[in-house]
């Protein structure tokens, strides 16, 4: 099973999520502060860290970026604070997914399992063979080695990231609904849309394209998102007739 660090400070939660996470068959080790969570992250390999925000010495969000300056483990944040601009935040600094305060272990068990199976490295339920390079326009992904680039340039992509647009362009010219995307790449059967938002506007910016300006990444309202090559823009027809020819 998975090797954890649980970062938290209330004696009593972490006992257990201690306890019964092991009773799970992971390995667990605790710190109650985030200089010690980066201090353990440093020297011992994990496969997934919970991080909570209310920290003693510094602030879970500050540690989260602190966390991505040195590894890129998949974090769960466990927050009180369900604030939808907060969470947005979070999940632009880096954390992988997030749990509001309070919540079941059954609960946190069910998210580990969703972002542990995004961080093996296969490809996402449902993708083509990973030893076909997709191929859309200018755009290259190749799931197998998990590299993607865009006009013979590398892209610097996140592993959700990643496996969005793998997944996308394992379709593409297919309007993917918003639902299909959620149970395939995040492994879940509901979530917030604003989750995929987010993701999608750091993918356009990646892509260089905007939301009012799609190239590649193009939002069909209330139904899903679709990815498909740039379409060459045909010449505009004259606006008013061609001036007659002057006599002779």
């Amino acid at each position: 099973m998975a090797r954890l660090l649980v970062v938290e400070d209330d004696p009593f939660v972490r006992s257990a999520l201690i306890r019964q996470l092991t009773e799970a068959s992971h390995t667990v080790r605790s710190v109650g502060t985030a200089l010690e969570a980066l201090r353990e992250v440093a020297q011992v390999g994990f496969d997934l860290v919970v991080l909570d925000l209310g920290l003693p010495d510094l602030d879970g969000a500050q540690a989260l970026k602190m966390l991505r300056g040195i590894t890129d483990v998949p974090v769960i944040v466990a927050t009180a604070r369900d604030d939808e601009a907060e969470i947005i935040r979070l999940l632009t600094d880096g954390a992988d997914d997030y749990l509001v305060k309070p919540f079941s272990v059954a609960h946190l068990t069910a998210r580990m399992a969703a972002v542990l199976r995004r961080a093996g490295g296969g490809a996402v339920a449902g993708e083509p063979a990973p030893s076909d390079v997709l191929c859309v326009g200018g755009l290259k992904v190749d799931p197998l080695r998990r590299r993607a680039e865009l006009d013979g340039t590398a892209l610097d992509l996140t592993r959700r990231e990643f496996d969005l647009l793998s997944y996308l362009a394992g379709r593409p010219g297919v309007v993917v609904p918003r639902k299909e995307l959620l149970a395939e790449v995040w492994q879940q059967s509901y979530g917030d849309d604003q989750t995929i938002d987010v993701h999608l506007s750091w993918l356009r910016r990646k892509l260089g394209e905007t939301a009012a300006h799609p190239r590649y990444l193009h939002t069909v309202r209330g139904v899903g998102v679709k990815l498909e090559p740039p379409s060459a823009v045909p010449p505009e027809p004259p606006t008013h007739p061609p001036t007659a020819l002057e006599p002779r």
